[in-house]
C-alpha cells in the first residue's frame, strides 16, 4: 500500500452525505498513514446519509470558510443527493474545490460528488464517471462521461457509487502518493485519458 505520512487531506462534505462514501475513504486514507480533515459549511457535526434513512453524525474539522487548499496535498468529495447540492450553493465550498485544481492537487470523487466540480467549472476536457443521474450535467460542463467503476484521469479519481468504494480507494491513494499533477489544472484539458477517442 502506498505510505500517505505527512499527507494532509481535506473531505469536503456537509449533511446528507453518503455516509459509507465519507467514512470507508477517510479509513482507507487515516490506514495509509494520512491526516483527513472534515472540511464542512458547518460548524459542530453533520449528519450522514445512510442508504435509506439518517445516519451517523461526523465531527466537523474546519470550517470551509477558514480553510485554505494550500494547507492540503488533496480533496476527497463524498456522494450523497443532498450533500453536494447543497455545497454548490457555497460560495467558499466552490472556491476551495476550484483551488485544488489550479494548483494540480489529486482531487477524488465519488457518486453525486463530481456535481461540485461542474458547479467549480472544472470539467472542460476531462475523463469521469459518477452516479448515471448527474451524467448530462457533467457533459454539460465539458466532460467526457464514461460508465466505469473508478476513472483516473491526471490527479482526478471519479467512482459511480458505494459498490465501487475498494477500486476508488485504491485509486484515490495512488494518486495522492504521486502528488500534484500538471494535467490536473483547470480548464486545461491535458490528461492523459482526457481527450475525446
Amino acid at each position: 500500500m502506498t505510505d500517505l505520512n505527512g499527507k494532509r487531506v481535506a473531505i469536503l462534505a456537509t449533511k446528507g452525505f453518503e455516509q459509507v462514501e465519507l467514512l470507508e475513504p477517510r479509513k482507507a486514507l487515516r490506514d495509509a498513514g494520512a491526516e483527513a480533515v472534515v472540511v464542512s459549511p458547518e460548524n459542530g457535526s453533520i449528519r450522514g446519509w445512510d442508504q435509506t434513512d439518517w445516519g451517523d453524525e461526523v465531527e466537523v474539522d474546519l470550517q470551509v470558510a477558514s480553510a485554505n487548499a494550500d494547507d492540503f496535498h488533496a480533496l476527497v468529495l463524498p456522494g450523497g443527493v443532498m450533500n453536494p447540492d447543497h455545497l454548490r450553493q457555497d460560495e467558499d465550498a466552490v472556491s476551495f474545490v476550484r483551488a485544488f485544481f489550479e494548483a494540480g492537487k489529486p482531487v477524488a470523487a465519488i457518486c453525486h460528488g463530481p456535481w461540485m466540480l461542474a458547479e467549480a467549472d472544472v470539467l472542460n476536457g476531462r475523463t469521469v464517471t459518477s452516479y448515471p443521474s448527474i451524467r448530462t450535467d457533467l457533459i454539460n460542463a465539458g466532460a467526457k462521461w464514461v460508465d466505469r467503476e473508478v476513472v483516473v484521469d491526471q490527479g482526478l479519481v471519479t467512482s459511480r457509487n458505494p459498490d465501487d468504494i475498494p477500486a476508488f480507494n485504491r485509486k484515490m491513494i495512488e494518486e495522492i502518493g504521486e502528488g500534484r499533477h500538471e494535467g490536473q489544472r483547470a480548464g486545461k484539458g491535458a490528461g492523459r485519458e482526457s481527450q475525446p477517442a
